[in-house]
């Protein structure tokens, strides 16, 4: 993956300092690496041909051991580690170091992860008093230095966004850190890295990077509460997720009775271009597709598991409940 510039996942087509710095580095090491590959066998197509045997020739004099020559086969590779190492020392002290702290003024994002979708919780030192978490979909502001925070619900995951920083293991019961910019603005494909059960390659998310004013607006929009439907099919699948089929017990969506933290945050689930973390786009028909049967579309997802709706064949949802529940969560904008 990302072995050409155009792919979507690339680590050649760089947006920022950090994805900089590892394709520099990748540059170096792959240039020693070169050197060596071509003295070894320059120096090997060189004996084969001056030492192959002829048919007249007798057995050469057998030695054992040349010091000289096992001190320089030592030393040469000793020099050419030195080379390596340091740049590769310098980059993973440059990327473990944010060169600015939340105290400093910079953007923090605690990032959770579970399988198998993805939470971000942001802290804008701009607007101390305002923390908005969303799911599945990542918001940055391009030129700036964002802190992350990386932590997971269940078991061991890897966060990555191939243009613009390599991966960092999520480990449970443990915090990593590492820091993130992009340097222009658009759409970046992120993935989780390790594997983490049977749906760990349909645990992806897109990144966004925003001018300031809009990802300040974004953040004022994702604060706010969800409005009560005013269309009455969208109210009657309101009734639905905080009722009978007990949607409420797994997502959240703020100023409603939907106060868990199972699944993703609904609360604004409508604004976000993709579902079921990163693998369809966001549409009205994808939305009843995963509704209908979300296990054909990411195997072994809880929601398939554990919802009474697909668990009880008597509480299974109809078609004229899932247009409802349709109805309702295009609503969260």
């Amino acid at each position: 993956m990302g072995c050409t510039p155009d792919h979507p996942q690339s680590t050649f087509n760089v947006a920022g300092p950090v994805a900089e710095s590892q394709l520099t580095l990748f540059y170096w090491i792959l240039a020693a690496a070169v050197f060596v590959f071509v003295i070894v066998t320059a120096i090997l197509f060189w004996a084969v041909f001056r030492y192959r045997r002829k048919v007249d020739d007798k057995d050469p004099e057998q030695i054992h051991g040349n010091t000289k020559l096992e001190i320089a086969w030592t030393i040469l590779p000793a020099i050419i580690l030195v080379f390596v190492a340091i740049p590769t020392v310098i980059t993973i002290f440059d990327n473990a170091n944010s060169p600015c702290t939340y105290e400093e003024g910079c953007l923090e994002v605690t990032v959770e992860a579970a399988q198998w979708f993805w939470n971000f919780t942001y802290k804008d030192p701009s607007n101390p008093d305002l923390e908005v978490m969303t799911s599945n979909e990542m918001r940055i502001p391009v030129d700036e230095v964002v802190n992350i925070k990386l932590t997971s619900r269940d078991v061991l995951h890897s966060f990555w966004i191939p243009n613009i920083a390599g991966k960092l293991d999520i480990v449970p019961n443990h915090v990593n850190t590492m820091w993130i910019q992009s340097d222009i603005e658009g759409e970046f494909y992120a993935q989780c890295a390790e594997f983490c059960g049977i749906a760990h390659a349909l645990m992806s998310f897109r990144v966004y990077a925003d001018s300031r004013e809009e990802f300040n607006e974004w953040m004022k929009l994702q604060a706010t509460e969800a409005s009560i439907p005013a269309e009455p099919l969208a109210l009657e699948g309101k009734k639905l997720f905080e009722g009978e089929k007990q949607c409420y017990a797994c997502h959240k969506v703020m100023g409603t009775k939907a106060r868990s933290n199972v699944g993703p945050d609904l609360t604004h689930v409508a604004s976000r271009t993709q579902l079921a973390a990163g693998i369809l786009d966001n549409t009205q028909d994808n939305l009843r597709k995963w509704l209908e049967d979300p296990e054909s579309i990411k195997p072994g997802n809880k929601m398939a598991r554990q919802a009474t709706v697909y668990t009880d064949e008597t509480k299974k949802l109809n078609d004229p409940e899932i247009s409802a529940l349709v109805a309702y969560l295009q609503t969260l904008k």
